[in-house]
This record gives C-alpha cells, structure tokens and sequence, in this order.
C-alpha cells in the first residue's frame, strides 16, 4: 500500500505519507489502520504528505466519503501538503468538504513543508 504513517507523540504529530498511485480503497484502508493504531490520539495534528503522490485513483464522491469519515478532534489540525495537479484537486476538494461541517477539524492546504508544520505547531527539528 503507498500509504504509511508515523505518530510522532512528542509534537502530538502524525505524519503521513503517499507515494506512487493511491486509490480509494488504500486511502480508506490507510485511515481505517490509523484510526484503529493504540497510539492515535483524536488530539493530533496530521501532516498529509501526498508530494510523491504521482496519480489519485480517487473520484471526488470518493474524496467526499475519505473527508466525511471523523477521526480527529475538532481541536486538531490537519495539513495537506501537495504539488501535483490531482493532488491539489482532491485536496481542495477534501478542504471544503470538511470546512462545510461543523465540529471538524481545521484543515489546510500547503505547497511548503516547512509553512505546513509551523501551521500545525510543529515546526522541522532542527538538523
């Protein structure tokens, strides 16, 4: 599965990471792993990291059904860093979809690591 994620609980971060060709049933899968790992807190910031995402086998129904599924607090942030064409549009998508609900987390979209986890309150450790 080109999906994998880390739970980092020092910066109450997780970070995930897309390669290759991602289809829904990988998104869902990938979600419904995090969800059920005994270290995920609800309280987290996620960084979505799709930037080595080369194709979404994902309809926007599908992305609409990835964002209506609520794992994360109302209090967490999530960012969705991308820079391919199909990742941006699905991302955006997603975005809204979640915006438009209430009790959701905040979620943005970034083309820059670094801006995405200062926005997430985890900034890069420093090398």
């Amino acid at each position: 599965m080109p999906c994998r994620y880390v739970i980092d609980p020092e910066r109450r971060l997780i970070i995930t990471t897309g390669w290759d060709r991602v289809t829904f049933f990988e998104a869902k899968a990938h979600q419904d792993q995090l969800a059920t790992d005994p270290e995920f807190d609800p309280e987290f910031n996620q960084l979505v990291d799709g930037t080595a995402i080369t194709a979404l086998d994902i309809s926007t129904d599908q992305a609409r059904l990835i964002a209506a599924r609520r794992f994360f607090s109302p209090r967490s942030r999530r960012a969705f860093l991308a820079n391919g064409l199909s990742v941006l549009a699905i991302g955006r998508l997603m975005e809204g979809s979640i915006k438009r609900e209430k009790q959701r987390e905040q979620v943005a979209l970034f083309h820059d690591r670094d801006e995405a986890l200062q926005w997430l309150g985890a900034p890069a450790p420093v090398k």
